[in-house]
């Protein structure tokens, strides 16, 4: 009963703990990714669609974002009184709960001496942390831990990282319950991993092959899962684990033990790629163009310029500093794991090796490929602070931590609930220049189009979303990340521009008969002279 309690507690700390920085990250400048930005509103048009049964025929990136429409879609059906702001707001909260059950998960089992749930929301805490150091309206900023907030911007695929490391975690914590500890090897002498598996008894091996099992069945579930919906899984997960466990297969280390977590993840990767051939159709690149090998200097140079406009801020400081003590921690718990629970300890060294090898290989293979995006370093972020709970012990506080301790908790509490009027706020904000390109577009009755930056926010708040086609600065239509079913229109009426619209090129240079202004929009009308639309182009 007692642990059940424990539990309860965690989960509703994590409530309170996700509410306070959805509060502040929804009142900032950062906000604009989370409510406006081009990007973020896919699987809210997903969703749309999908709800209003329209004719599907969207297509994607290299990412399908299935659970995260999945996500977005049950909320949307089960909040149909809160606006689009609202969902998005309280699906940002869903994400930070998710991450905290896989960082609970990653834990591992409530044993004597240990505190797991204690650990776990000190983890989230110093995600949050992180996440409440970023404030640049950019998507291009280094301020990744702000981004699984976001509907689109990989929070499945950080989740599903979380959840296959912790899974795996899980297995050796199996394993070594009932066996010789896997990993354990790499630290203990020959000898005493001879006397330990002597010890070791089949009635506890039969015991702890149900947990083991079940954890490779979830591992490979997880892995297809991730896989199918983000191939950047496969740079996040996939590639760290099995780097780790090809290590742990030497036979001085741990050996065969080490195979089936290596098989699942394996496997599941390789599963997941080959469902996504049948769903190449929706598919507009399947990763080769992200990859640009010749512009390695480029990349390494902008990745750097990323770093250093985050330390001029002392929030930028701040967060580089917890970082680096985060990746240290995850250091120290894998070559001095300092626990006398062998069960626990392999699984942990596990976990905690996963925290630093990651983010020192996503920067690397990112640099390597000569990529130009700071989501893709993600792990940076959540992957160190699962250093926190790879060894959680329980550790005695003095009286006057405690009553610290309590206060905190009521202050966090209060937070919480001051939080709340905060975020509906921030989600019942007006608008008044999209409210006006809203209102023309809905009163003409027309069909228009804008360019990708430009048009998504509107186009998601349009009684018929269709009436806005996402067109490129030639009048191509556009089809990324897009309903295909909207290039039916054949031709525009009307264009719809901002400061993010690239000046545009049509045929003939027609003049507007009229330009309407909408802040710090304008519609070019062009009632008397139709606009065709181009061939399409991803």
């Amino acid at each position: 009963m007692r642990g059940a309690w424990r539990e309860a507690s965690g989960w509703a700390a994590a409530v309170a703990m996700s509410t306070v920085i959805v509060g502040q990250v929804a009142s900032i400048a950062r906000s604009e990714l989370l409510f406006r930005d081009g990007d973020s509103l896919i699987v809210a048009l997903v969703a749309r669609s999908i709800l209003e049964h329209d004719r599907l025929d969207w297509m994607f990136s290299g990412v399908l974002f299935l659970p995260e429409t999945a996500v977005y879609t049950v909320l949307r059906m089960l909040l149909p009184a809160l606006s689009v702001m609202g969902v998005l707001a309280v699906n940002a909260v869903v994400n930070l709960l998710v991450l905290y059950g896989a960082i609970r998960l990653a834990a591992g089992r409530r044993r004597p001496g240990r505190a797991p749930v204690a650990w776990s929301l000190i983890a989230l805490g110093a995600f949050g942390m992180l996440a409440l150091t970023e404030t640049s309206s950019s998507r291009d900023a280094l301020e990744p831990a702000s981004l699984l907030l976001t509907t689109t911007y990989y929070s499945a695929t950080v989740i599903g990282a979380v959840l296959a490391v912790g899974l795996v975690r899980r297995w050796f914590d199996a394993r070594g319950s009932g066996s010789s500890s896997p990993l354990l090897s790499v630290f203990a002498p020959a000898q005493s991993r001879h006397s330990s598996g002597a010890r070791t008894t089949s009635r506890g091996e039969d015991a702890h092959r149900a947990p083991g099992r079940a954890a490779l069945i979830a591992l490979s579930g997880v892995v297809v899962v991730s896989t199918v919906t983000n191939p950047l899984f496969l740079a996040w997960a996939t590639a760290p684990l099995l780097a780790l466990l090809l290590i742990a297969l030497h036979p001085r280390l741990c050996g065969v033990p080490a195979l089936r977590p290596l098989l699942a993840v394996a496997g599941g990767s390789v599963l997941g790629m080959l469902i996504r051939i049948p769903l190449s159709a929706w598919i507009a690149d399947p990763g080769t163009g992200y990859a640009h090998p010749t512009e390695l200097l480029r990349s390494a140079e902008y990745y750097g310029a990323l770093a250093g406009d985050r330390l001029i801020t002392p929030a930028g400081i701040g967060a580089t500093a917890l970082t680096f003590a985060l990746l240290l921690i995850c250091l120290l718990r894998t070559f001095r794991p300092g626990s006398r629970d062998d069960a626990s300890r392999a699984g942990g060294i596990a976990l905690a090796a996963y925290g630093w090898f990651t983010p020192l290989a996503t920067v690397a293979g990112a640099i390597l490929l000569g990529t130009h995006a700071a989501r893709y370093l993600e792990p940076i972020a959540f992957a160190p602070v699962l250093g926190l709970v790879a060894h959680p012990r329980s550790i005695r506080l003095p009286s006057a931590v405690k009553v610290t301790a309590a206060i905190g908790a009521v202050l966090l509490a209060a937070g919480a609930a001051a939080s709340v009027p905060r975020i509906h706020a921030a989600v019942t904000a007006p608008d008044p220049d999209v409210a006006c390109v809203v209102d023309w577009v809905n009163a003409s009755g027309r069909t228009g189009g804008g360019q990708f930056w430009t048009v998504r926010l509107p186009k998601l708040l349009l009684k018929d979303p269709a009436q806005l086609v996402q067109v490129d600065h030639t009048l191509r239509g556009y089809n990324w990340l897009a309903n295909r079913t909207d290039f039916a229109a054949g031709e525009l009426t009307f264009l719809v521009e901002d400061a993010q619209t690239v000046p545009w090129q049509i045929a003939g240079d027609p003049q507007p008969d009229a330009v309407i202004g909408c802040g710090r929009y304008r519609i070019l009308d062009y009632a008397s002279q139709p606009l065709r639309i181009g061939p399409q182009r991803s």
